[in-house]
Protein backbone atom coordinates (compact mmCIF):
# COMPACT_ATOMS: atom_id res chain seq x y z
CA UNK A 1 0.00 0.00 0.00
CA UNK A 2 2.76 2.42 0.75
CA UNK A 3 4.48 1.50 -2.49
CA UNK A 4 1.32 2.17 -4.52
CA UNK A 5 0.69 5.49 -2.86
CA UNK A 6 4.21 6.66 -3.47
CA UNK A 7 4.08 5.52 -7.10
CA UNK A 8 0.75 7.29 -7.61
CA UNK A 9 2.10 10.56 -6.20
CA UNK A 10 5.13 10.42 -8.48
CA UNK A 11 2.91 9.81 -11.53
CA UNK A 12 0.64 12.73 -10.64
CA UNK A 13 3.57 15.08 -10.19
CA UNK A 14 5.08 14.09 -13.54
CA UNK A 15 1.71 14.53 -15.26
CA UNK A 16 1.36 18.05 -13.88
CA UNK A 17 4.80 19.05 -15.06
CA UNK A 18 4.06 17.70 -18.55
CA UNK A 19 0.80 19.63 -18.78
CA UNK A 20 2.50 22.85 -17.71
CA UNK A 21 5.18 22.42 -20.37
CA UNK A 22 2.57 21.71 -23.05
CA UNK A 23 0.58 24.76 -22.00
CA UNK A 24 3.65 26.97 -22.21
CA UNK A 25 4.44 25.65 -25.70
CA UNK A 26 0.90 26.34 -26.84
CA UNK A 27 1.10 29.90 -25.57
CA UNK A 28 4.34 30.45 -27.47
CA UNK A 29 2.84 29.09 -30.68
CA UNK A 30 -0.23 31.33 -30.34
CA UNK A 31 1.94 34.36 -29.68
CA UNK A 32 4.05 33.58 -32.75
CA UNK A 33 0.95 33.17 -34.92
CA UNK A 34 -0.53 36.45 -33.74
CA UNK A 35 2.76 38.23 -34.39
CA UNK A 36 2.93 36.81 -37.93
CA UNK A 37 -0.68 37.80 -38.56
CA UNK A 38 0.01 41.34 -37.43
CA UNK A 39 3.02 41.55 -39.75
CA UNK A 40 0.91 40.24 -42.67
CA UNK A 41 -1.81 42.76 -41.95
CA UNK A 42 0.74 45.51 -41.92
CA UNK A 43 2.01 44.37 -45.34
CA UNK A 44 -1.48 44.22 -46.93
CA UNK A 45 -2.72 47.49 -45.53
CA UNK A 46 -0.62 49.52 -48.07
CA UNK A 47 -2.11 51.20 -51.26
CA UNK A 48 -3.52 48.83 -53.92
CA UNK A 49 -1.59 48.66 -57.19
CA UNK A 50 -3.71 49.60 -60.24
CA UNK A 51 -3.06 50.57 -63.87
CA UNK A 52 -4.58 53.76 -65.23
CA UNK A 53 -4.82 55.55 -68.58
CA UNK A 54 -5.56 59.15 -69.39
CA UNK A 55 -8.80 59.98 -71.20
CA UNK A 56 -7.91 61.20 -74.70
CA UNK A 57 -9.67 63.76 -76.88
CA UNK A 58 -9.68 62.82 -80.56
CA UNK A 59 -11.79 62.68 -83.72
CA UNK A 60 -13.73 59.43 -84.00
CA UNK A 61 -15.16 58.08 -87.24
CA UNK A 62 -18.54 56.42 -86.87
CA UNK A 63 -18.75 53.54 -89.34
CA UNK A 64 -21.04 50.60 -89.97
CA UNK A 65 -20.58 47.20 -91.53
CA UNK A 66 -22.96 45.08 -93.56
CA UNK A 67 -22.63 41.68 -95.17
CA UNK A 68 -22.92 42.03 -98.94
CA UNK A 69 -23.06 39.67 -101.89
CA UNK A 70 -21.20 40.33 -105.13
CA UNK A 71 -22.77 40.34 -108.56
CA UNK A 72 -21.74 41.40 -112.03
CA UNK A 73 -22.46 45.00 -112.92
CA UNK A 74 -24.10 43.53 -116.05
CA UNK A 75 -25.21 39.90 -116.33
CA UNK A 76 -26.16 38.62 -119.79
CA UNK A 77 -27.95 35.26 -119.91
CA UNK A 78 -27.06 33.56 -123.19
CA UNK A 79 -29.94 31.66 -124.82
CA UNK A 80 -30.59 30.26 -128.28
CA UNK A 81 -32.97 32.37 -130.37
CA UNK A 82 -33.56 29.67 -132.98
CA UNK A 83 -34.08 25.96 -132.54
CA UNK A 84 -31.41 23.54 -133.63
CA UNK A 85 -28.65 21.17 -132.56
CA UNK A 86 -25.44 22.56 -131.05
CA UNK A 87 -22.43 21.67 -133.16
CA UNK A 88 -19.62 23.75 -131.58
CA UNK A 89 -18.60 25.55 -128.40
CA UNK A 90 -16.39 28.43 -129.46
CA UNK A 91 -15.25 29.92 -126.12
CA UNK A 92 -13.23 28.86 -123.07
CA UNK A 93 -15.24 28.64 -119.88
CA UNK A 94 -14.24 31.12 -117.18
CA UNK A 95 -12.32 33.34 -119.59
CA UNK A 96 -12.92 36.87 -120.82
CA UNK A 97 -15.01 37.25 -123.95
CA UNK A 98 -15.51 40.35 -126.07
CA UNK A 99 -18.75 41.84 -127.31
CA UNK A 100 -19.71 40.05 -130.56
CA UNK A 101 -17.40 37.09 -129.95
CA UNK A 102 -18.90 33.77 -131.08
CA UNK A 103 -19.64 31.37 -128.24
CA UNK A 104 -21.79 28.56 -129.73
CA UNK A 105 -22.67 27.28 -133.19
CA UNK A 106 -26.01 25.71 -134.12
CA UNK A 107 -26.37 23.50 -137.18
CA UNK A 108 -27.08 26.10 -139.90
CA UNK A 109 -27.94 23.91 -142.90
CA UNK A 110 -31.73 24.17 -142.65
CA UNK A 111 -31.48 27.92 -142.09
CA UNK A 112 -29.18 28.33 -145.09
CA UNK A 113 -31.68 26.43 -147.21
CA UNK A 114 -34.44 28.74 -146.03
CA UNK A 115 -32.34 31.75 -147.01
CA UNK A 116 -31.74 30.33 -150.51
CA UNK A 117 -35.44 29.68 -150.95
CA UNK A 118 -36.29 33.19 -149.81
CA UNK A 119 -33.79 34.65 -152.26
CA UNK A 120 -35.43 32.76 -155.11
CA UNK A 121 -38.87 33.92 -154.02
CA UNK A 122 -37.64 37.52 -153.92
CA UNK A 123 -36.30 37.18 -157.46
CA UNK A 124 -39.61 35.77 -158.66
CA UNK A 125 -41.63 38.51 -157.02
CA UNK A 126 -39.28 41.13 -158.43
CA UNK A 127 -39.80 39.82 -161.96
CA UNK A 128 -43.56 39.88 -161.50
CA UNK A 129 -43.44 43.43 -160.19
CA UNK A 130 -41.25 44.54 -163.12
CA UNK A 131 -43.80 43.05 -165.51
CA UNK A 132 -46.73 44.85 -163.92
CA UNK A 133 -44.78 48.10 -163.90
CA UNK A 134 -44.12 47.79 -167.65
CA UNK A 135 -47.76 46.96 -168.35
CA UNK A 136 -48.93 49.98 -166.35
CA UNK A 137 -46.49 52.19 -168.24
CA UNK A 138 -48.08 51.09 -171.53
CA UNK A 139 -51.71 51.40 -170.39
CA UNK A 140 -51.45 54.88 -168.90
CA UNK A 141 -50.82 56.78 -172.20
CA UNK A 142 -53.54 54.75 -173.95
CA UNK A 143 -55.98 55.52 -171.18
CA UNK A 144 -55.27 59.23 -171.54
CA UNK A 145 -56.14 58.95 -175.27
CA UNK A 146 -59.24 56.89 -174.48
CA UNK A 147 -57.66 54.05 -176.45
CA UNK A 148 -58.37 51.57 -173.62
CA UNK A 149 -61.18 51.38 -171.13
CA UNK A 150 -61.04 52.76 -167.61
CA UNK A 151 -61.29 49.17 -166.33
CA UNK A 152 -58.09 48.20 -168.13
CA UNK A 153 -56.26 51.08 -166.44
CA UNK A 154 -57.64 50.11 -163.03
CA UNK A 155 -56.59 46.49 -163.55
CA UNK A 156 -53.05 47.54 -164.52
CA UNK A 157 -52.75 49.78 -161.45
CA UNK A 158 -54.06 47.04 -159.14
CA UNK A 159 -51.74 44.40 -160.57
CA UNK A 160 -48.72 46.66 -160.13
CA UNK A 161 -49.60 47.45 -156.52
CA UNK A 162 -50.22 43.77 -155.74
CA UNK A 163 -46.92 42.72 -157.29
CA UNK A 164 -45.12 45.45 -155.39
CA UNK A 165 -46.60 44.26 -152.10
CA UNK A 166 -45.68 40.65 -152.87
CA UNK A 167 -42.12 41.73 -153.58
CA UNK A 168 -41.90 43.63 -150.27
CA UNK A 169 -43.23 40.55 -148.39
CA UNK A 170 -40.67 38.35 -150.09
CA UNK A 171 -37.89 40.72 -149.09
CA UNK A 172 -39.11 40.73 -145.47
CA UNK A 173 -39.17 36.94 -145.49
CA UNK A 174 -35.60 36.94 -146.81
CA UNK A 175 -34.55 39.30 -144.03
CA UNK A 176 -36.16 36.97 -141.46
CA UNK A 177 -34.42 33.87 -142.79
CA UNK A 178 -31.08 35.70 -142.92
CA UNK A 179 -31.60 36.85 -139.34
CA UNK A 180 -32.36 33.27 -138.24
CA UNK A 181 -29.24 32.11 -140.05
CA UNK A 182 -27.22 34.70 -138.15
CA UNK A 183 -28.70 33.47 -134.86
CA UNK A 184 -27.18 30.05 -135.47
CA UNK A 185 -23.89 31.63 -134.40
CA UNK A 186 -24.52 32.69 -130.79
CA UNK A 187 -22.37 35.65 -129.74
CA UNK A 188 -21.75 37.55 -126.50
CA UNK A 189 -23.67 40.83 -126.22
CA UNK A 190 -21.18 42.32 -123.71
CA UNK A 191 -17.56 42.20 -122.60
CA UNK A 192 -17.19 40.00 -119.53
CA UNK A 193 -16.30 36.68 -117.97
CA UNK A 194 -18.10 33.69 -119.45
CA UNK A 195 -19.51 31.05 -117.16
CA UNK A 196 -19.67 27.28 -117.42
CA UNK A 197 -21.59 25.98 -120.44
CA UNK A 198 -24.89 24.42 -119.39
CA UNK A 199 -25.58 22.86 -122.78
CA UNK A 200 -23.43 20.23 -124.43
CA UNK A 201 -22.57 19.57 -128.05
CA UNK A 202 -25.44 17.70 -129.73
CA UNK A 203 -28.16 19.13 -127.47
CA UNK A 204 -31.30 20.45 -129.08
CA UNK A 205 -31.61 24.07 -128.02
CA UNK A 206 -33.98 26.85 -128.84
CA UNK A 207 -36.60 29.27 -127.55
CA UNK A 208 -38.67 26.40 -126.13
CA UNK A 209 -35.91 25.19 -123.79
CA UNK A 210 -35.87 26.51 -120.22
CA UNK A 211 -32.17 26.24 -119.44
CA UNK A 212 -29.81 28.92 -120.71
CA UNK A 213 -26.59 28.10 -122.53
CA UNK A 214 -24.34 30.13 -120.21
CA UNK A 215 -23.99 33.57 -118.59
CA UNK A 216 -21.55 36.39 -119.28
CA UNK A 217 -20.95 38.91 -116.49
CA UNK A 218 -19.16 42.23 -116.56
CA UNK A 219 -17.12 42.15 -113.34
CA UNK A 220 -15.07 45.34 -113.71
CA UNK A 221 -16.54 47.17 -111.95
CA UNK A 222 -18.22 44.58 -109.76
CA UNK A 223 -21.48 45.28 -107.98
CA UNK A 224 -21.99 44.49 -104.28
CA UNK A 225 -25.55 44.23 -103.01
CA UNK A 226 -26.02 45.36 -99.41
CA UNK A 227 -29.33 45.05 -97.52
CA UNK A 228 -29.86 47.93 -95.11
CA UNK A 229 -32.76 48.75 -92.79
CA UNK A 230 -35.17 51.59 -93.39
CA UNK A 231 -33.71 53.52 -90.46
CA UNK A 232 -30.19 53.14 -91.81
CA UNK A 233 -31.31 54.30 -95.25
CA UNK A 234 -33.00 57.38 -93.82
CA UNK A 235 -29.96 58.18 -91.68
CA UNK A 236 -27.67 57.79 -94.70
CA UNK A 237 -29.85 60.11 -96.76
CA UNK A 238 -29.88 62.71 -93.98
CA UNK A 239 -26.08 62.67 -93.64
CA UNK A 240 -25.34 62.42 -97.37
CA UNK A 241 -22.40 64.61 -98.39
CA UNK A 242 -23.40 67.78 -100.18
CA UNK A 243 -22.51 68.44 -103.78
CA UNK A 244 -18.80 69.16 -104.16
CA UNK A 245 -17.86 67.45 -100.90
CA UNK A 246 -15.83 64.22 -100.85
CA UNK A 247 -17.94 61.10 -101.14
CA UNK A 248 -18.16 58.54 -98.38
CA UNK A 249 -15.26 56.13 -98.24
CA UNK A 250 -16.61 52.61 -98.68
CA UNK A 251 -14.33 49.68 -97.94
CA UNK A 252 -14.63 45.99 -98.75
CA UNK A 253 -13.44 43.39 -96.24
CA UNK A 254 -12.93 40.03 -97.93
CA UNK A 255 -13.65 36.61 -96.43
CA UNK A 256 -9.99 36.14 -95.41
CA UNK A 257 -10.13 39.33 -93.33
CA UNK A 258 -8.06 41.43 -95.74
CA UNK A 259 -9.23 44.88 -96.83
CA UNK A 260 -9.69 45.24 -100.58
CA UNK A 261 -7.29 47.94 -101.85
CA UNK A 262 -9.90 49.76 -103.99
CA UNK A 263 -12.63 51.95 -102.54
CA UNK A 264 -16.21 51.67 -103.72
CA UNK A 265 -18.91 54.18 -104.60
CA UNK A 266 -22.64 54.15 -104.03
CA UNK A 267 -24.45 53.37 -107.30
CA UNK A 268 -28.18 53.23 -106.58
CA UNK A 269 -30.84 51.91 -104.21
CA UNK A 270 -33.58 49.49 -105.13
CA UNK A 271 -36.99 50.96 -105.93
CA UNK A 272 -38.75 49.40 -102.95
CA UNK A 273 -38.28 47.94 -99.47
CA UNK A 274 -38.56 44.18 -99.11
CA UNK A 275 -41.74 43.74 -97.06
CA UNK A 276 -40.64 40.34 -95.69
CA UNK A 277 -37.34 41.59 -94.25
CA UNK A 278 -37.86 45.35 -93.94
CA UNK A 279 -34.58 46.01 -95.77
CA UNK A 280 -33.66 47.96 -98.87
CA UNK A 281 -31.05 46.67 -101.31
CA UNK A 282 -28.27 49.13 -102.10
CA UNK A 283 -25.77 48.63 -104.94
CA UNK A 284 -22.13 49.66 -104.48
CA UNK A 285 -19.60 49.47 -107.32
CA UNK A 286 -15.95 48.51 -106.73
CA UNK A 287 -13.18 48.64 -109.35
CA UNK A 288 -12.04 45.10 -110.13
CA UNK A 289 -8.91 45.13 -112.29
CA UNK A 290 -7.72 41.62 -112.95
CA UNK A 291 -11.20 40.25 -112.20
CA UNK A 292 -10.15 39.02 -108.74
CA UNK A 293 -13.65 39.48 -107.34
CA UNK A 294 -16.36 37.25 -108.78
CA UNK A 295 -20.16 37.11 -108.58
CA UNK A 296 -21.48 35.05 -105.68
CA UNK A 297 -18.74 36.02 -103.22
CA UNK A 298 -19.66 37.36 -99.79
CA UNK A 299 -17.80 40.20 -98.10
CA UNK A 300 -18.28 42.90 -95.49
CA UNK A 301 -18.94 46.44 -96.65
CA UNK A 302 -17.73 49.15 -94.29
CA UNK A 303 -18.73 52.79 -94.65
CA UNK A 304 -17.87 55.81 -92.52
CA UNK A 305 -21.21 57.45 -91.77
CA UNK A 306 -20.03 60.47 -89.75
CA UNK A 307 -17.10 61.88 -87.79
CA UNK A 308 -17.38 62.97 -84.15
CA UNK A 309 -14.87 65.79 -83.58
CA UNK A 310 -13.13 66.10 -80.23
CA UNK A 311 -14.62 63.01 -78.62
CA UNK A 312 -13.35 61.85 -75.21
CA UNK A 313 -12.32 58.18 -75.40
CA UNK A 314 -11.11 55.55 -72.91
CA UNK A 315 -10.52 51.79 -73.19
CA UNK A 316 -13.73 49.77 -73.08
CA UNK A 317 -12.42 47.71 -70.15
CA UNK A 318 -12.30 50.88 -68.05
CA UNK A 319 -16.12 51.10 -68.12
CA UNK A 320 -18.02 48.93 -65.64
CA UNK A 321 -21.74 48.29 -66.00
CA UNK A 322 -23.81 47.87 -62.85
CA UNK A 323 -27.58 47.46 -63.14
CA UNK A 324 -27.82 49.57 -66.26
CA UNK A 325 -25.45 52.25 -64.96
CA UNK A 326 -22.01 52.75 -66.46
CA UNK A 327 -19.19 53.75 -64.14
CA UNK A 328 -15.47 54.47 -64.29
CA UNK A 329 -12.96 54.69 -61.44
CA UNK A 330 -11.22 58.07 -61.71
CA UNK A 331 -7.90 58.44 -59.91
CA UNK A 332 -7.24 62.03 -58.80
CA UNK A 333 -3.89 63.81 -58.39
CA UNK A 334 -3.79 62.62 -54.76
CA UNK A 335 -4.19 58.99 -55.97
CA UNK A 336 -7.62 58.75 -54.40
CA UNK A 337 -10.33 56.87 -56.30
CA UNK A 338 -13.64 58.46 -57.26
CA UNK A 339 -16.32 56.17 -58.69
CA UNK A 340 -18.09 58.24 -61.32
CA UNK A 341 -21.18 57.56 -63.44
CA UNK A 342 -20.62 58.23 -67.17
CA UNK A 343 -22.61 58.04 -70.36
CA UNK A 344 -20.89 56.02 -73.11
CA UNK A 345 -21.54 56.86 -76.75
CA UNK A 346 -20.02 54.75 -79.50
CA UNK A 347 -17.36 52.05 -79.57
CA UNK A 348 -14.36 51.82 -81.85
CA UNK A 349 -11.97 48.91 -81.64
CA UNK A 350 -11.06 48.54 -77.96
CA UNK A 351 -11.99 52.10 -76.99
CA UNK A 352 -15.33 53.78 -76.24
CA UNK A 353 -16.47 57.38 -76.51
CA UNK A 354 -17.59 58.94 -73.22
CA UNK A 355 -20.19 61.56 -74.07
CA UNK A 356 -20.81 62.71 -70.47
CA UNK A 357 -19.08 62.45 -67.10
CA UNK A 358 -15.38 62.55 -68.01
CA UNK A 359 -12.88 65.19 -69.07
CA UNK A 360 -9.75 64.79 -71.24
CA UNK A 361 -6.62 64.09 -69.21
CA UNK A 362 -8.40 62.47 -66.27
CA UNK A 363 -6.98 59.10 -65.24
CA UNK A 364 -9.25 56.06 -65.17
CA UNK A 365 -8.48 52.58 -63.83
CA UNK A 366 -8.13 49.85 -66.47
CA UNK A 367 -6.48 47.10 -64.41
CA UNK A 368 -7.61 46.28 -60.87
CA UNK A 369 -11.02 47.88 -61.31
CA UNK A 370 -12.74 45.26 -59.15
CA UNK A 371 -10.40 45.92 -56.22
CA UNK A 372 -10.98 49.66 -55.85
CA UNK A 373 -13.64 51.49 -53.89
CA UNK A 374 -14.75 55.08 -53.74
CA UNK A 375 -12.36 57.18 -51.64
CA UNK A 376 -9.59 54.62 -51.27
CA UNK A 377 -5.95 55.46 -51.99
CA UNK A 378 -4.20 53.48 -54.72
CA UNK A 379 -0.76 53.16 -56.21
CA UNK A 380 -1.47 54.21 -59.82
CA UNK A 381 0.74 53.12 -62.69
CA UNK A 382 0.13 55.06 -65.93
CA UNK A 383 -0.06 52.94 -69.10
CA UNK A 384 -0.65 53.98 -72.71
CA UNK A 385 -3.92 53.80 -74.63
CA UNK A 386 -4.15 50.50 -76.48
CA UNK A 387 -6.12 51.57 -79.52
CA UNK A 388 -4.96 54.22 -82.02
CA UNK A 389 -7.30 56.93 -83.19
CA UNK A 390 -10.17 55.75 -85.29
CA UNK A 391 -9.19 57.95 -88.25
CA UNK A 392 -5.74 56.41 -88.54
CA UNK A 393 -6.99 52.82 -88.40
CA UNK A 394 -9.75 51.77 -90.82
CA UNK A 395 -10.18 48.51 -88.96
CA UNK A 396 -11.09 50.42 -85.82
CA UNK A 397 -14.06 52.24 -87.24
CA UNK A 398 -16.51 53.34 -84.60
CA UNK A 399 -19.93 51.80 -84.28
CA UNK A 400 -23.09 53.50 -83.08
CA UNK A 401 -24.22 52.66 -79.60
CA UNK A 402 -27.78 51.36 -79.65
CA UNK A 403 -30.22 50.28 -76.97
CA UNK A 404 -30.10 46.66 -75.88
CA UNK A 405 -33.66 46.14 -77.12
CA UNK A 406 -32.58 47.13 -80.65
CA UNK A 407 -29.34 45.27 -81.43
CA UNK A 408 -27.43 46.14 -84.57
CA UNK A 409 -26.24 42.77 -86.00
CA UNK A 410 -24.72 44.42 -89.06
CA UNK A 411 -22.54 46.79 -87.09
CA UNK A 412 -18.85 46.05 -86.72
CA UNK A 413 -18.85 47.25 -83.13
CA UNK A 414 -20.95 46.12 -80.18
CA UNK A 415 -23.70 48.55 -79.13
CA UNK A 416 -23.60 49.98 -75.63
CA UNK A 417 -26.78 48.77 -74.00
CA UNK A 418 -29.20 51.29 -72.61
CA UNK A 419 -27.85 54.41 -74.31
CA UNK A 420 -28.97 56.12 -77.47
CA UNK A 421 -26.41 57.47 -79.95
CA UNK A 422 -25.79 61.14 -79.51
Amino acid sequence: MRFRSHHQKSFTSSHRMFMRAALGLTVLVLLGTMTAGCKKEAAVSGPTDVEVVEAVKQNVQVAKEWVGSMDGSVNAVIRAQVQGYLTKQLYTEGQLVKKGQAMFQIDARTFQAAVDQSKADVAQKKARWDQTQANLARVKPLAEQNAVSKKDLDDAVGNEASAHSAYDAAKASLDKTQLDLGFTKITSPIDGVAGVAKAQIGNLVGPGTVEELTTVSTVDPIKVWVPISEQEFLAAQASKPAAGQPKRKIELVLSDGSVYPKSGEFAFADRQVDASTGTLKVAILFPNPGNVLRPGQYAKVRAVMETIPGAVVVPQRAVNELQGNFQVAVVGPDNKVSIRTVKPGVKTGSIVVISEGLQPGERVVVEGLQKVKDGMTVNAKLVSMESPTAQSSPAGAAQPAEPARQPAPTSSGKPVAGHEQR
